[in-house]
């Protein structure tokens, strides 16, 4: 019996492929047979994970790489085209958030860090539509292929304090289903665009904002269990169901499509 959702005979190339999320991303993707492309701006994780993959018989590249670096992505480009032919997947997971994007309570929103705004907004929308021009012209060349773009819980919802996160992965919504109708236009059903929406996962990035040193939740983080049905915050190996179904075969006919992993964050009011 044909299992549809194998990756098996498939290449997928992961930026942020060296974050905590990232990592789970790269694992599950092999786990279902596919080959990885590790991209990232940290050499020593990304050639750990990818050596530590092909030790157990997988099979991993890694791609040393700024998400807005065209140049440097184009280097990657080649690099896995030299090394497995083709490219059949690809997965935007870098982006994030960073200080200077950041309003806290007792901050002036009149007199914002508007740099810092702009910094955040490029690393989480072109950080995803830069890497899907370059290698999406070679899924393009391949002539089947999904692309699964990292929306979040908050492109959908105001989320205090981080502004310009909010704005970005926003942005990346409008882009997933904006350029999915295009793609549908040019190539039918055979090059498809999708977003994953992970809930609440810690991160290196969101750690100290979430839990306290003893193990406990900051305000914030109570607030964040308050609104998420399941009470508890997500583990990054619950993406990968839903990561390899949008990557692969079975789910052929899906398109522009938002899918929520979240506890049930994002249909609770909290009340």
């Amino acid at each position: 019996m044909n299992n549809s959702f194998s990756l098996e005979g498939k290449v997928i190339i992961v930026t942020g492929g060296t974050g905590i999320l990232g990592n789970a991303f790269i694992n599950g993707i092999v786990e279902a047979g596919g080959a990885v492309g590790v991209l990232g701006r940290n050499k020593q994780v990304a050639d750990e994970r990818t050596a530590a993959i092909n030790a157990k018989g997988g099979k991993a590249i890694a791609l040393i790489a700024d998400a807005l670096d065209e140049a440097a992505l184009t280097q990657a480009k080649t690099q896995i085209l030299d090394k497995f032919g083709h490219i059949d997947g690809l997965v935007n997971g870098a982006g994030g958030n960073m200080p200077a994007g950041v309003i806290q309570p007792d901050e002036d929103i009149f007199k914002m860090n508007i740099d810092g705004m702009k910094k955040v907004l490029d690393i989480n929308l072109w950080g995803t539509i830069l890497p899907t021009q370059i290698f999406g012209e070679a899924i393009a060349q391949t002539g089947k292929g999904s692309i699964v773009n990292i929306s979040s819980m908050n492109s959908k919802q105001a989320v205090t304090k981080v502004l310009g996160y909010n704005m970005g992965k926003a942005a990346v919504d409008c882009y997933t289903e904006w350029f999915a109708v295009e793609l549908a236009n040019r190539y039918g059903d055979a090059i498809r665009m999708n977003a994953l929406a992970p809930g609440f996962f810690l991160t290196e990035q969101n750690r100290n904002l979430l839990t306290t040193p003893d193990g406990g939740y900051t305000s914030r983080g109570e607030s964040v269990i308050h609104k998420t049905p399941f009470k508890r915050f997500g583990h990054p190996d619950e993406l990968i169901g839903a990561l390899v179904w949008l990557l692969s075969d079975a789910s052929a006919f899906v398109t522009g499509s938002m899918i929520c992993v979240d506890g049930g964050f994002s249909i609770f009011s909290g009340v």
